[in-house]
This record gives structure tokens, C-alpha cells and sequence, in this order.
């Protein structure tokens, strides 16, 4: 079975049985309990990641740049000098299926996998345009069974801008991909690797690695790159999870789940079945199960070295 990056990525890691739990554990989990908080969503229905794989026999297309607005998001975003934009060698000949179908939410990501050439594509804001033609605010072309793990020196970022005026199309600067629980995973009933989180309480320009920014704006947030677990003793068999959220918990409690963007509440991130013929959740996997686990039941592993960077609040 299949699953993104190499054997040895941070992001297919099991967590050490001796992990550290990090010293502000207590008051990270207190402060995910504020509203918008409380216990962790699945994001599986909206605000998902759809993945699409193709081949040579798949369409290619030229993704144009698609440039931010001045006033994009009113009152949140102010007009800017720099833009969204797409990071090195994305763009030209894409593989696009013509059913492929971004996350119908505003972030509108896109991800598409070729196994036979170890590429991954992904796109933040992505769109077909009237002319049929794709436009997207960030891309990313990288290795599908590589690290998949960057640096900050790779982006040309300076402090209090977006990471996204530099290619990446996560907050923190990470795949798409990277700790996505994927729908032949949770059918399969095992997940393999870390499981991708957001919340809305992250750190104002601090975060770890992996991370390569962040986009939080709460003084003595949790950084994003932060790896939480749930607790790797906790039976889970009284929560009456379905099959897919029980492979998804255990992953969580035998990987960790990694704080990689801001969401208006506490999620966890699934592959997004827009586009699929057929392709459901329903009667798999529901976004409020693990709403029936307290957040006391999780803890914020040792964080690592903190760097004092990141976007803007006005950002």
C-alpha cells in the first residue's frame, strides 16, 4: 500500500514510546479548548485534500498564476506589494485529469501524484477558468517518495510576509500530502504515517520543524510544525468510533498528528473524494467522531528548537 515520502521521512515515523511530553503540554491542550475549539473535527467532508493520480496518458496543462487580490478576504487581508506565487519548475505540462475537482471550500487545494515518474504537484486556490484553462495562487512540484521535508532557507521568506508568495500552499510550509489519511488507508484500516492537524490557536511567529513558517497570531500559541499525540493507552473501543476514525485514532496515537495550518477550530485531515465517481464517506466515516474524545485525552510532544519567525497578524 502505497503512502507519500520515503520509509525514513519524519512524516512515516512512529513516535518514540519514550517521547517527552513538552513542559506547556496542559496549557497548549487548555488553550485548543477555546471557542473556536473543544475536540478535534475530521475534516473528510469539507476543507479535505483531494489526490488525484495520473500518468502519461493524463491531460497536461499550463497552471497559470492566478495573483492575489488587493483586498482578498476584507478585513483580514490588506493590499500588498508582493503576490501569491508558484515555486520553482511548477506550472508547465501539469497532469490534470478532467474530472479532478479542487476542495470546494475557499482554500480549494489540489494534489496530484505520479508514481511511475516520483512527482507530486499541489496547488492552493486552484481553479478551471471559463477559457478551460487552470490557474492556482501557490504550486509545489517535489519528490512523492522524497523526504518530503523542507527547509525556510529554501524559500526566499522574509519576516512578516505569507509563505505563500513562495510556492508552498500550507501555512507552515509543508505538502499538501504530508499527513494526509488517505481513503485507501482508512479502508485498509491501517494509516502508516503522522496525521495532518490544524487549530485555531497557533503560535504568532513561532514554529518548529517541520515546519518552514506559520501563519499564527496567538501570543503563546501552539507552533505550528508542534507534534500532539493521543494517548497511545487510551482504549478506544467506548467511543464507538467506525473502523476508518479507529484506524485514523490509532495512527494519532502510534504517529502523532503535526500542527501544519490555522483552521476555525481543531481538525484533522482527510483525502478529499471531490470529483470521484461513486466515492464517498458517508457510511465510512463521519466528521464529528472524534468529538467524542476530550481533549484531555492528548498531549503536545517536546517541542524542538523555536524560531522566532513567521507571517503577519494583518496577514
Amino acid at each position: 500500500m502505497k503512502r507519500f515520502f520515503s520509509a525514513d521521512s519524519f512524516w512515516n515515523q512512529p513516535l518514540d514510546s519514550n517521547a517527552e511530553t513538552d513542559p506547556r503540554s496542559d496549557d497548549f491542550i487548555n488553550r485548543l479548548a477555546v471557542d473556536p475549539g473543544g475536540p478535534f473535527w475530521i475534516n473528510c467532508n469539507e476543507y479535505a485534500m483531494p489526490v488525484y493520480e495520473v500518468d502519461d496518458t493524463t491531460p497536461r496543462h499550463t497552471v497559470h498564476q492566478w495573483a492575489l487580490e488587493p483586498w482578498h478576504h476584507p478585513g483580514r487581508w490588506a493590499p500588498r506589494e508582493k503576490y501569491w506565487s508558484h515555486g520553482p519548475g511548477f506550472g508547465q505540462d501539469v497532469p490534470i485529469p478532467d474530472n479532478a475537482t479542487p476542495d470546494p471550500g475557499t482554500d480549494a487545494h489540489l494534489a496530484l501524484v505520479d508514481w511511475s515518474r516520483n512527482l507530486v504537484w499541489d496547488m492552493w486556490a486552484a481553479r478551471r477558468r471559463p477559457d478551460g484553462e487552470w490557474e492556482s495562487r501557490t504550486g509545489m512540484v517535489y519528490a512523492a517518495e522524497g523526504s518530503g521535508v523542507w527547509q525556510t532557507s529554501d524559500f526566499n521568506v522574509k519576516n512578516g510576509e505569507s509563505i505563500h508568495f513562495h510556492g508552498p500552499s500550507r501555512a507552515a510550509g509543508v505538502p499538501i500530502v504530508a499527513g494526509l489519511a488517505m481513503r485507501h488507508e482508512l479502508l485498509s484500516g491501517e494509516v502508516r504515517h503522522k496525521i495532518a492537524m490544524a487549530t485555531w490557536h497557533n503560535a504568532f511567529q513561532q514554529f518548529v520543524a517541520p515546519a518552514t513558517w506559520t501563519d499564527g497570531f496567538e501570543d503563546g500559541g501552539l507552533p505550528e510544525g508542534a507534534v500532539m499525540q493521543l494517548d497511545p493507552s487510551l482504549n478506544l473501543k467506548p467511543f464507538g468510533l467506525s473502523p476508518a476514525a479507529t484506524a485514523l485514532a490509532k495512527a494519532m496515537q502510534i504517529y502523532g498528528m503535526v500542527n501544519v495550518d490555522n483552521a476555525r477550530g481543531n481538525v484533522v485531515y482527510t483525502e478529499g473524494l471531490y470529483g470521484h465517481p461513486g466515492w464517498t464517506w458517508d457510511g465510512i466515516l463521519s466528521p464529528d467522531e472524534f468529538t467524542r474524545i476530550p481533549l484531555k485525552h492528548y498531549r503536545v510532544i517536546k517541542l524542538g528548537p523555536i524560531t522566532p519567525m513567521g507571517d503577519s497578524r494583518s496577514h
